[in-house]
């Protein structure tokens, strides 16, 4: 297994991330950014802390704490990506304004095409090795043809046979996950998911990392004196991130056949170790907010 997912792992990311924006997709109408219009404050708010406050966190952090390498690179990979796919779900079950979640979505996914390889541009430059070589071009055909077209073809299965969406979407979201599960699977039978390698310094600086970017977005939307369904549901936005696109972005970046192999290991434990701690931090506010709400 590990052979062949180093081999072919490209296609493993690739696989994961269409089936999982198809799913999302078949799931949204265009009615669902009505927000956009509605409640436009909230949804500026939103939008301006995913593509503003994240990516600047994130360098302060790097800077602040002196991360370097894979850590430093995973970091502003975590930073550069939109909220998750199952962002709007958990923003459901915590009460927050779903509306608003899947508007800041949307607009996030959209404009992650132009604003993912700008922030690594600006956030990492530094900390890649020196004839390293940022695939632009590849980033956003990336982006362009597993993320935003998958996603607009799920709409259109939505719009055209509404009746048969609901199970196609259900079945494509768990292939998702099982591409998940063989990228995790694929990577620890290759070795290259070794936390003695990673080190518990980088474990515990990639979980004070999320907290620092949820405590920073509750903040913020606190000052700004939003209600606590759009706080909330920009909090889940900014902690709940697109991590099917970081694996795939990694792939492309480092690619696990590459002389980059080491600094891309580094990067690739770090966006999953994300995605895993990402889920109990949600876990945790689903509880707050029902408990308060």
């Amino acid at each position: 297994m590990g052979d062949i997912y180093v081999q072919y792992e490209y296609w493993f990311a690739a696989f994961q991330l269409v089936f999982a924006m198809f799913g999302m997709g078949a799931t949204l109408t265009v009615g669902d950014f009505k927000d956009v219009v509605k409640e436009p404050r909230a949804v500026t708010i939103g939008t301006a802390v995913q593509l503003v406050l994240v990516p600047l966190v994130a360098f302060l952090f790097i800077h602040t704490f002196g991360l370097v390498g894979g850590v430093a690179v995973g970091v502003a990979l975590v930073a550069s990506i939109p909220g998750g796919t199952t962002s709007n779900i958990f923003t459901y079950f915590a009460r927050g304004n779903i509306p608003l979640s899947i508007s800041i979505t949307g607009i996030t996914t959209l404009a992650c095409l132009f604003t993912t390889p700008l922030i690594l541009g600006l956030l990492i430059t530094e900390y890649l090795p020196a004839n390293f070589v940022m695939p632009t071009a590849q980033i956003i055909s990336d982006i362009a043809f597993t993320l935003l077209l998958p996603l607009a073809l799920g709409m259109l299965l939505l719009s055209k046979v509404p009746q048969h969406a609901g199970w196609i979407s259900k079945w494509s979201i768990r292939a998702s996950l099982f591409g998940i599960l063989m990228i995790v699977v694929g990577s620890i039978s290759a070795g290259r998911l070794d936390i003695n390698v990673f080190g518990m310094n980088n474990v515990l600086l990639v979980i004070l990392f999320l907290i620092v970017l949820w405590v920073a977005s509750w903040l913020l939307t606190t000052v700004l004196g939003l209600r606590q369904p759009d706080r909330t549901a920009i909090e889940m936005e900014v902690v709940v991130r697109n991590v099917n696109l970081g694996v795939l972005i990694k792939a492309s970046m480092f690619p696990a056949t590459g002389s980059a192999g080491n600094i891309g290991d580094m990067v690739l434990f770090t966006v999953l170790l994300y995605g895993a701690v990402q889920m109990l931090i949600a876990a945790f506010l689903i509880g707050i907010r029902r408990r308060t709400g």
